[in-house]
């Protein structure tokens, strides 16, 4: 356990497990080096573009030729649009990224690239600024590309850059271990809460709690028998979201330097990690740091001969959306069903196995050492008044680039559709769905909103814990509000009845809204649903036994706020704006463009279609199942959707 007295340099540190001599520094940063390097992407992202088929054909192909390269594995450099990414570093130049490197490309990198130093211009990313930059924030852009360059690499700064198997590479970038070490030298655990605090830095899982503070909260509260933990959430369940996976499978080290410097500051023995199981490689990583980390030292007894002990233990997750939620997350790692707790008590005074426990997810763990390392007041410098450093978004949905995006507290929602290249298809702008599945829309005419807690509340969406799904003009905001309910719905643990009873309430009433009605009787009960749906979703948000039921009803509040033209439509005049709830909506042919070629009758399933040969064909409305398929089959453009 920490005592209240910082540990004296000398006498019981032991500084050689995290001390590496200048010229292995450069040795490990590849200064000078004197034959190509190429870095591979191997995340989760990369390996589903094909990464492991271009690293095996890459080590044949160089075999083959007997060339002397170095293949170096990386993680997530957030580019998943590009994937699979390849950076070349040749002797005496910048280190080069090409993207979409596929195993077929793998010839032409040997023989232009490696061999004649040509430079593949159609598959060139983006260049580094000089022979000895390392940051994927200060490359050059090419063609206008400006993903790297306007974000701010602070959590994800060695993501992509180092190998995440590698402990001597997370010792030579940014300083890896350097602020564990200073801590155990100088700070006594309540000085390591003080500087937390300074920096301003709020949990990064949803609810954006003070860090400081919860730790504090955490440091004061006693138990019996004196043991404490801590957890970090790992249990990253909002659809479209990444953040933390990448983390965990690109800079391991990160994630438990962390955790044993939270451990020491509110004075915990033990510590584990929730992670889902379907992160199969950032549990493999995690796991091979955890055990590199024991023998060097810094994980277990008497950490660097000092008198803190500290160790962490992995417990996997079945995937279930609510235990993210901390309490539910405890219910589960102590081997129960995963629903949450009545509070108060709150974890940090009786939490695992009634012990105080403090909760923080893997984004707000894995700046922790660098926050120390800049001092509380650099970060504070970063961001708002009441929103400090950066913040990584998953950005996923209709955007050119999709992908990872680390940007500074106080950037505006439009800043990061242009980081993303924007709407493809020269399409519009029409809402960011923000905070996950309880989130909110901000619409269009908010997309100047800053990246802020407090002003994200005030739109009525939720900072979340990271995911940015952009939708353009396509897109019906009904069906996303229904989308969103189901998965709520679904998710939904059942413990308290207004989020049990009322989600599913609400999720019939989104059903109707997206389907003609047949009847008056339908007619009738679709207005009598639509009238009582706001004020069920306030009365949700009012009684819900858990954060995740209290906003629960925020994307439908958030789009009746905004888009309450669209539920309407759906509603008085039966029909999607957008043209997108097929329930609503009829196949057409258009008889001046119908050559009668035959081959939307030859697909249809349900044969829906009539119609002579060279002669307009018509759909039977009654028989028509809304495949698409005669749509998706006309080469004349002659079926529609009205």
């Amino acid at each position: 356990m920490a005592t209240e007295k910082a540990t004296q340099i000398g006498s019981q540190i032991d500084l050689t497990a995290i001390t590496l001599s200048p010229e292995k520094v450069k040795e490990i940063k590849h200064i000078g080096n004197s034959e190509p390097i190429i870095f591979i992407g191997m995340g989760t992202c990369g390996l589903a573009a094909g990464a492991q088929d271009t690293y095996n054909t890459l080590i044949t192909e160089i075999q083959k030729y007997k060339m002397n390269v170095k293949i170096i594995p990386v993680g997530c450099v957030g580019a998943c649009f590009a994937e699979p990414i390849l950076d070349i570093k040749m002797p005496g130049k910048a280190r080069l990224v090409y993207e979409k490197i596929t195993k077929n490309k793998v010839a032409d990198i040997i023989s232009r690239t490696l061999q004649k130093g040509e430079i593949i211009d159609e598959w060139v990313l983006a260049q580094y600024t000089s022979i000895e930059d390392e940051n994927y924030a200060n490359v050059v852009d090419i063609n206008d590309f400006h993903y790297f360059k306007n974000q701010k690499k602070f959590v994800l700064s060695r993501c992509g850059l180092v190998n995440p198997e590698s402990y001597e590479e997370y010792l030579a970038y940014d300083d890896g271990y350097k602020a564990l070490a200073n801590v155990l030298e100088n700070l006594t655990p309540k000085q390591v809460i003080e500087e937390i605090k300074i920096s301003g830095l709020r949990g990064r899982g949803g609810g954006g709690f003070p860090t400081g503070k919860k730790w504090e909260f955490g440091y004061n509260a006693k138990s019996e028998d004196g043991i404490k933990y801590i957890i970090m959430n790992a249990d990253e369940g909002d659809p479209g979201a990444f953040m933390d996976r990448a983390v965990l499978e690109s800079d391991p080290y990160s994630a438990i330097e962390g955790m044993t410097l939270m451990g020491y500051a509110i004075g915990a023995q033990k510590g584990f990690i929730y992670c889902r199981a379907e992160y199969p490689l950032a549990i493999r990583n995690l796991s091979k740091a955890m055990h590199t980390a024991r023998e060097k030292g810094l994980l277990g007894t008497n950490i660097l001969g000092s008198d803190f002990s500290f160790d962490i233990e992995i417990k996997k997750g079945a995937g279930a959306f609510v235990c993210g939620e901390e309490t539910a997350l405890i219910e589960s790692i102590e081997g129960k069903r995963g629903s949450p707790r009545i509070k108060p008590p709150y974890p940090a005074v009786s939490g695992l196995w009634d012990r105080p426990t403090v909760v923080n997810n893997v984004e707000t763990i894995a700046q922790l050492a660098k926050i120390i390392n800049i001092g509380g007041k650099t970060f504070a410098s970063w961001g708002t008044e009441g929103s400090k450093g950066t913040k990584v978004f998953a950005l996923t949905g209709k955007i050119q680039y999709a992908g990872l995006v680390e940007v500074p507290m106080g950037v505006t929602i439009k800043d990061i559709v242009k980081i993303g290249g924007g709407i493809p298809n020269n399409k519009k702008f029409k809402a960011a769905q923000i905070g996950g599945p309880s989130g909110g829309c901000i619409p269009k005419s908010l997309i100047n909103t800053p990246i802020d807690y407090e002003k994200l509340k005030e739109t009525g969406a939720i900072m979340g814990s990271g995911g940015l799904v952009i939708m353009d003009e396509s897109t019906c905001m009904v069906d996303t509000a229904r989308f969103f309910m189901n998965f709520i719905q679904e998710e939904s643990c059942g413990k308290c009845i207004p989020c049990r009873e009322g989600t599913r309430r609400m999720l019939e009433t989104l059903e109707k809204l997206v389907i003609k009605p047949k009847n008056d009787k339908e007619v009738v009960d679709r207005m009598k649903s639509m009238m009582s749906l706001e004020r069920l979703s306030h009365v949700i948000q009012d009684t819900s036994l858990c954060g995740l039921g209290m906003t629960a009803p925020n994307p439908v509040l958030s789009t009746l706020r905004y888009f309450r033209d669209e539920y309407e439509a759906h509603l008085y005049e039966n029909t999607c704006p957008a043209k997108y709830c097929l329930g609503l909506l009829e196949f057409k042919i258009n008889v001046e463009k119908c050559v009668g070629c035959g081959l939307c009758k030859l697909n249809c399933p349900n044969d829906a279609i009539l119609g002579e040969k060279k002669q307009p064909h018509y759909i039977v409305e009654d028989k028509c199942v809304k495949c698409g398929l005669c749509q998706s089959n006309c080469k004349f453009d002659a079926v529609f959707l009205e």
